[in-house]
């Protein structure tokens, strides 16, 4: 008799909202693979895309292949591409759904060695791909996300070994104007920090599960890499 295992499965975002649930038990023969994870979700809920190309896997909060294999009480999430992009030590990493205060960050990476502190503060604006903006949202796969972000901290230590980091994102409702995220770095001298800055802000961009829906006047849209995906008119 074949042996069985059971998956949890998640999903997030434009996913989530597709399957009509965030998650789900799975079981499967021994030796299944990510993939065949999804196919039995898909089973379950058809309305998820069949082109895998416009969802990413993670395997117990680590991004992988497809044809990475699952044991029992393993967790798979299924996620969009993250909102932003495509193509020392870390001090303070956060999820949050209270406003961001750009100050604090700067204080946490704050050290009598630190010659240049840099800060990029994402701001909402009213406006994207033509269409008024009225406010975003903002979802996250928390447990990851902030895992993502040690790890970035990681990547800047190795070219920078005297920075230190803190990033914030929010989550939630945010309104025209207000903060979304924080990404604050320390180094001895200024080219340093405004480098290691930019790095970090654009690696969070691309590998942090952080995904937002824009509301405008002809609907709603999840913002998945560099495209808009509609979800209501």
């Amino acid at each position: 008799m074949a042996v069985a295992i059971a998956v949890r499965a998640r999903l997030f975002a434009r996913l989530r909202e597709q399957a009509g649930t965030d998650g789900e038990s799975v079981e499967l023969p021994a030796g299944s693979s990510v993939s065949d994870v999804y196919d039995a979700v898909r089973r379950s809920h058809p309305g998820l895309p069949a082109d895998r190309n416009a969802v990413r896997a993670a395997l117990n909060q680590e991004f992988v292949d497809w044809d990475a294999a699952v044991a029992d009480g393993d967790e798979v999430a299924f996620i969009p591409p993250v909102s932003g992009g495509a193509h020392g030590a870390g001090v303070l990493f956060e999820l949050t759904s209270r406003p961001l205060d750009a100050r604090r960050m700067e204080t946490a990476v704050a050290h009598k060695g630190a010659g240049a502190i840099c800060t990029f503060t994402g701001v909402v604006r009213d406006s994207s791909r033509g269409r008024s903006v009225t406010h975003l949202e903002y979802e996250a796969y928390a447990e990851m996300a902030t895992a993502q972000m040690r790890k970035i901290a990681g990547e800047i230590a190795e070219q920078w070994p005297e920075a230190r980091v803190a990033m914030a994102h929010r989550t939630g409702r945010l309104e025209i104007g207000e903060p979304s995220v924080v990404v604050s770095v320390s180094t001895p001298h200024r080219a340093e920090a405004i480098a290691a800055c930019k790095w970090g802000i654009d690696r969070l961009k691309e590998s942090v599960p952080i995904w937002k829906k824009e509301h405008a006047a002809d609907g709603t849209y999840w913002i998945e890499g560099d495209e808009a995906k509609q979800v209501s008119p």
